[in-house]
């Protein structure tokens, strides 16, 4: 087991309050910056990616500074001015606010329904079928301190385990593109698989879910793209173009025939000229996101403040939920 098992995989928010945050030089009228960076996913096109392609940015650019498969250095990238937004699961969010970084949430991106949730699967024969039997065994997550190791925790609690005993699961990184290969060659018991990587592997067979978010929660949002509270003051109709333009996105992928949505997420893919592979995202069904336009509400917060707080990660009263979020800046959800 290594040290950083609750430490939020050893990310350290210390000294992001007071550091300094860089926005991008490309401005417009008023002085407002009409370029805002970003970090990507390989083989996968992001809700702002969509919304640019859709036309739904106005002059607004989106500038791609490379990619990433971590939520909690992505929001901490966005702190530290090396991004200009990030998105992560919500407790990283919370997280990342109680350690001092000036950082606002403003639409949800991602969560859970019937089509979209992240499963922790087994191989067919493994002999894990409950949560007692998961102890000495490697869970493969995208990262850890963020949704994955949450689930992981929540289902943990459930069954009755004590934190001493949840301590004995190990969960550790693995790549979300090489998860169903680690799965498979038994280099860990249990692998999380999400989306298309999921649908990808049910495809193949001979494994099976032991539960996922879905089957926790319900349907819920569960992540939340943020900017810094200078980057609001200073740009605010940027954002208000920024989230709007998202929102409108996350509005097309509901009314659009997955088949065109499909469609136009691959041809993105194909014209940006990257050097991947995009034929997984065939796969795609649904952004699992519970309200219209990506609008947050408190409990999508405020459930994972306690979390945080039933860890010992935060102090109780430390962060409340209504003050990490914004909804001002969608026009969609309002």
């Amino acid at each position: 087991m290594t040290s950083t098992r609750r430490d939020f995989l050893g990310l350290t928010f210390l000294g992001l309050a007071a550091a300094t945050v860089g926005c991008s030089t490309a401005a417009g009228a008023g002085g407002e910056t009409k370029t805002v960076r970003y970090q990507g996913s390989v083989g996968d096109v992001t809700l702002p990616e969509l919304a640019a392609d859709l036309g739904y940015l106005g002059d607004l650019k989106l500038e791609w500074v490379g990619n990433t498969i971590s939520g909690p250095q992505d929001i901490q990238s966005a702190a530290t001015g090396q991004v200009d937004f990030g998105g992560a699961f919500n407790g990283a969010v919370v997280k990342l606010r109680a350690a001092g970084a000036p950082i606002k949430a403003v639409i949800g991106y991602y969560g859970a329904d019937e089509f979209a949730y992240n499963g922790f699967y087994v191989t067919e024969d493994s002999p894990v079928r409950t949560a007692r039997d998961l102890f000495g065994k490697k869970v493969g997550m995208n990262t850890l301190g963020a949704h994955s190791e949450a689930m992981l925790d929540i289902y943990l609690k459930r069954d009755g385990l004590t934190l001493d005993e949840i301590k004995k699961v190990e969960p550790i990184v693995v790549p979300p593109v090489n998860t169903e290969q680690s799965l498979r060659q038994n280099q860990i018991e249990v692998g999380v698989l999400g989306g298309i990587l999921r649908d990808k592997a049910l495809e193949k067979g001979r494994i099976r879910k032991l539960f996922s978010d879905y089957d926790l929660l319900g349907a819920f949002t569960a992540g939340t793209y943020v900017f810094t509270e200078k980057f609001l003051r200073d740009n605010p109709n940027t954002a208000r173009t920024f989230v709007t333009g998202v929102a409108k996105a996350i509005e097309w992928s509901r009314i659009t025939p997955r088949d065109q949505v499909v469609a136009r997420k691959v041809d993105i893919v194909k014209k940006r000229g990257r050097n991947e592979d995009g034929s997984a995202l065939k796969y795609w069904k649904s952004n699992g996101i519970a309200e219209k336009g990506g609008r947050i509400v408190d409990k999508e917060l405020g459930l994972w403040v306690d979390w945080l707080v039933d860890r010992g990660e935060i102090k109780p009263g430390q962060v409340r939920a209504a003050d990490l979020y914004t909804n001002d800046f969608n026009d969609v959800a309002r």
